[in-house]
């Protein structure tokens, strides 16, 4: 398999057309389009880590969520970060595919996997713009607030969560992983009482309780993590002969002291 049929055999099962209008995501590196794909890394994101252990490790491909090129760069120089990547990795021979919103949309995507993780079906969806919609899910017994932030600690392997607590018990609850303060009150008219998503932001985690539903902030990293398992079971699933590795280290860590 090439590195042209790897991304079309992608963008076959994860459209385009399911990306918000805004986004840029795709085929985003691309040195040689015919070379053949023996070695595949999944991460969330390309990081400078990243690079280097496709680098070292001899990939042909970084499959990854987040897209490299998001905001458009004026030169392709080593001073800056994005292009001081994308150099490296062309110099390398190593390809990019990035893909973001389609795989937030995606029936069996980023949502989706966050509540395999948690054990329970999705129920039902809210919208939050273009083909992105968060999922629902619902607890079979009621929890308590910290009981359930601690149980997504757990399940998720985050270090810790925020929690706005609006007084009520957990049990219909909305999920949208990564950055998903502005759907708070989305999440609301579908009638759940908590909300779990990756960050809000302070002004939205004060609002919250004062809405009249929980909030918790499980960390972009953590509540989107679990999709690129996904994406390794699809690379394999493509070509039984690939090798595909997924990179797990937190993108940011917490400070400690």
């Amino acid at each position: 398999m090439t590195v042209e049929e790897l991304y079309q055999y992608f963008d076959t099962r994860i459209p385009r057309t399911l990306s918000c209008a805004w986004d840029n995501d795709g085929l985003l590196c691309c040195p040689d389009p015919a070379r053949q794909v023996k070695r595949v890394l999944v991460s969330l994101d390309v990081t400078d880590a990243v690079v280097e252990e496709a680098i070292n490790g001899r990939y042909d491909v970084i499959l990854a969520h987040h897209p490299i090129l998001f905001r458009p760069i004026k030169a392709l120089t080593p001073a800056s970060t994005v292009p001081r990547k994308l150099l490296r990795l062309a110099c390398a021979g190593i390809s990019v595919i990035g893909l973001h919103t389609r795989l937030d949309a995606w029936e069996g995507g980023v949502n989706e996997a966050l509540a395999e993780v948690l054990g329970q079906p999705v129920v039902g969806r809210f919208a939050c713009e273009d083909a992105l919609e968060g999922r629902i899910i619902t607890l079979d017994k009621p929890m308590a607030l910290r009981d359930f932030g601690t149980l997504v600690c757990q399940k998720l392997g985050c270090p810790a969560v925020n929690l706005a607590d609006a007084g009520k018990p957990v049990q219909r609850i909305g999920l949208l992983g990564g950055e998903g303060g502005d759907f708070l009150y989305a999440a609301r008219a579908a009638g759940c009482d908590t909300y779990l998503t990756g960050r809000a932001g302070y002004h939205t985690m004060l609002d919250a309780a004062e809405e009249g539903i929980n909030l918790l902030e499980a960390g972009h990293f953590w509540t989107e993590l679990p999709v690129c398992g996904k994406l390794c079971a699809m690379v394999r699933a493509a070509d039984a002969d690939i090798v595909c590795t997924l990179h797990t280290v937190p993108t940011l860590h917490l400070a400690v002291k």
